[in-house]
């Protein structure tokens, strides 16, 4: 069998990775790769937005399935061409993904599903965002509807900074066409979480749980990112916690769309806050997270081919997927000025060091000359795995003390809420 994944980042590389481990697969393609998925696939030089290039990739090269990394193809139609032409395609539709391509749809198709969440208000006019700001008197969350690389929201700590950030997004265009209408969202307290689920639209299996690091810096201080590293399993996770999840989050959203003729397919990641109150839905996403799908994959057991055929079948029910019961940790290395402006091009050294239980998946690197070099913000996810969280994150900060690059920066602190 013959695999294509779409997409160039760490999520993608462990996509590889997994794949590549399976007995069934003979030949990986990514489309467009990094200097990690070099060699366990074979690049090809096609952007992950270009759907007609990556369809005459498919019919050149007999590829028999297709598996999508990022959002921006699948909130672009990259399921539905696929399917028109009769390719095997893993990902949910663009009528499913806009759940993670509008905040505002998404908030609406909660309501309808009686899921918590937090409370909003949607914008497109600035003024009448800050006079409601102003009006309540107190800070908020502000988001870009759009899809914006995971960098679109901002938890504001003042009414003057959430305005400040309301002008960014609706007048100044800081995350374009994508900010052009915002939620301004009422700030939750409590530890996040990642859900993440498989689904054929009727049958729901959730992945082993993990936490993600959104903020820059240690103990969540700084500004939002993409994801400075994740680790599965937290600690207060319960089995009650899981039940309430799927029954009153899960379950229901999968159902109203299903009801209302819009199947889900492929993987849901609900983000979660666990407040006073209960679970509360922050986002959901269209696909696996990155970097919750380095650690999250490294858990896997069963081979991902499998379940990516029992979903299009619609015959998840059937398979039994099986997770290691061992810790993963990922911490992501970054360029300098990630999350804003970056300088790309610097070599990368220490890559050959090999650890018991650790691996690298690569993000923001390519090849060039022979040497592995930076060009990107998040650069690598590196991962330990161990019987328990300690030694996972051991392992793994062991392996970052030896990789190094110019600028480097990355969290000291990865799991600290399940160690402390």
């Amino acid at each position: 069998m013959k695999v294509l994944v779409v997409g160039g980042g760490g999520r993608e590389h462990a996509l590889v990775w997994t794949l590549s481990r399976s007995t069934r697969v003979k030949t990986l393609y990514c489309a467009p790769g990094n200097g990690g998925t070099d060699g366990l696939a074979v690049n090809v030089p096609v952007p992950a937005h270009d759907v007609e290039g990556l369809i005459r990739l498919v019919r050149e090269f007999g590829i028999d399935w297709t598996v999508v990394g990022p959002e921006d193809p699948l909130a672009g139609g990259i399921v539905d061409r696929f399917r028109e032409e009769g390719l095997r395609i893993f990902g949910p539709t663009a009528k499913a993904a806009a759940i993670e391509g509008s905040k505002d749809l998404a908030k609406a198709l909660m309501a309808r599903s009686n899921i918590p969440t937090a409370a909003s208000r949607t914008f497109h006019q600035a003024h009448k965002a800050c006079a409601f700001v102003r009006q309540e008197g107190r800070p908020f969350v502000v988001k870009a509807d759009g899809l914006a690389g995971g960098k679109g929201v901002v938890v504001a700590q003042s009414v003057d900074e959430t305005c400040r950030t309301i002008l960014d997004m609706l007048e100044e265009k800081k995350f374009g066409q994508a900010g052009a209408r915002i939620l301004v969202e009422e700030i939750l307290e409590g530890p996040e979480i990642s859900v993440l689920a498989f689904t054929d639209g009727r049958t729901i299996v959730p992945m082993p749980w993990s936490q993600d690091h959104k903020r820059l810096l240690d103990h969540d201080r700084g500004p939002n990112t993409g994801g400075m590293g994740a680790y599965s399993p937290p600690r207060y996770v319960t089995k009650e916690l899981e039940t309430e999840i799927l029954e009153t989050i899960l379950k229901p959203v999968v159902a109203t769309m299903a009801r209302e003729g819009n199947p889900y397919q492929g993987v849901l990641y609900a983000g979660l806050m666990l407040t006073r109150e209960g679970p509360k839905v922050l986002e959901f996403n269209a696909r696996f997270g990155d970097p919750e799908a380095q650690v999250i994959l490294m858990r896997l057991e069963t081979d991902l081919v499998d379940i990516m055929e029992a979903v299009d079948d619609q015959r998840l029910h059937e398979l039994d997927i099986r997770w290691s019961q061992d810790a993963a940790v990922g911490v992501v290395m970054a360029s300098a000025g990630y999350p804003g402006v970056i300088e790309t091009g610097r070599m990368i050294q220490g890559l050959e060091t090999t650890l018991e239980g650790t691996m690298v998946f690569h993000g923001g690197t390519r090849k060039e000359e022979g040497r592995v070099v930076t060009s990107g913000g998040r650069v690598l996810t590196v991962c330990g795995r161990g019987r328990d969280l300690r030694e996972a994150v051991d392992r793994a900060y062991s392996l970052v003390e030896c990789i190094t690059f110019e600028g480097a920066q990355y969290r000291t602190d990865i799991a600290w809420r399940s160690l402390k």
